[in-house]
């Protein structure tokens, strides 16, 4: 397909996104065929590891192509949005436990659904253009595609804080996250991807000093609050205004909804649990959520005026979180 260039090369499988037009931004399409390639690799004796890249300079991939979902959700149709995300996140799952070395390079923006497909690799780089976030919030979705997994799992209170404000991570800040592992300057990356060809052995990985992460150094205690309005009142007692104007900026139910699944993923033990919990939000997302409001704000009409009508009431986060019966997303024929 035009989107993927997808070939075996010496002894790795490659997958390279092909569209830097459209920061190579993730439609289903593309979901669909990296998970076929790498169920077609799992068992192939030729392909001893895998690499993700992506052609172009400003991004790896700037999240999921969801100009389809938000078309058919304004004309009515949200099997179009369900079947986007769950097959999307059987691949997310595919990575993160595929039986082989999987390696990231990650340059430029990796957003959301950028975050789905290197975030969850067992070897992933980053450099210096690198910027990371789960802007979700901002487009009235959440944090998804295993994000909550990776944020619950931020040491901290970093997960809350990127989960709520959507902000974005240098390497430095990417790497103490536990977002990704590796700094490499981008100089390096042809010699090594050569290097991985040859050999299928990602030992030849020589990480070079990484930057320094400030969210190290950031208190981010006013983000342990209980609830939303806790935090707010929190950071307004500290003075915090530029995460409080990230805060009032961004969706009141998606923050509230990705609060407690960032925290319900800090007790699972795999991270299907977290996709089949962020896939019931997303499942309901076109039909009962502000999320097309966001996208119409944000991404169709670029007005960065949405209107918000959910308040995030515990009530609506429960009624987006609840069980969806036959509609759950279950992974017995997959990961």
């Amino acid at each position: 397909m035009d989107d993927l260039n997808i070939r075996i090369t010496g002894r790795a499988g490659r997958i390279t996104f092909t569209r830097p037009k459209a920061l190579n931004a993730l439609t289903h399409e593309m979901a669909l065929a990296i998970h076929e390639a790498l169920d077609a690799w799992r068992d192939d004796p030729a392909v001893a590891l895998v690499i993700l890249d992506a052609m172009g300079e400003r991004a790896f991939c700037a999240g999921g192509d969801i100009a389809a979902v938000y078309h058919a959700g304004r004309a009515g149709d949200h099997q179009v949005g369900r079947d986007f995300f769950r097959d999307e996140y059987r691949m997310n799952a595919a990575i993160a436990s595929y039986p082989k070395p999987v390696v990231a390079f990650m340059q430029g923006f990796v957003m959301g659904g950028g975050v789905g497909v290197g975030g969850h690799a067992s070897h992933r780089i980053v450099g210096a253009t690198t910027r990371i976030a789960m802007p979700e919030s901002g487009i009235g979705l959440i944090p998804d595609v295993g994000g909550s997994w990776l944020l619950g799992r931020a040491p901290g209170r970093i997960g809350e804080y990127l989960a709520l404000t959507g902000d974005r991570m240098g390497a430095g800040d990417a790497i103490h996250a536990g977002f990704a592992d590796t700094y490499l300057p981008e100089a390096d990356w042809p010699a090594l991807i050569a290097r991985l060809e040859e050999t299928g052995d990602p030992s030849a990985i020589a990480p070079a000093p990484a930057p320094l992460a400030p969210l190290a150094r950031r208190d981010l205690s006013a983000f342990g609050g209980r609830a939303l309005e806790d935090i707010l009142g929190a950071l307004e007692d500290a003075g915090e205004d530029e995460a409080l104007s990230a805060l009032r900026r961004n969706s009141p139910l998606s923050m509230a909804a990705g609060l407690t699944l960032v925290r319900a993923a800090r007790r699972d033990c795999r991270i299907e649990d977290a996709l089949s919990r962020e896939y019931r939000f997303t499942a309901r997302a076109t039909a009962q959520s502000d999320f097309l409001e966001g996208v119409r704000a944000q991404i169709i009409d670029k007005d960065r005026q949405p209107n918000w009508q959910r308040q995030g009431t515990p009530a609506e986060v429960e009624a987006m979180l609840a069980p969806l019966g036959d509609e759950e997303l279950l992974w017995e024929k997959t990961a």
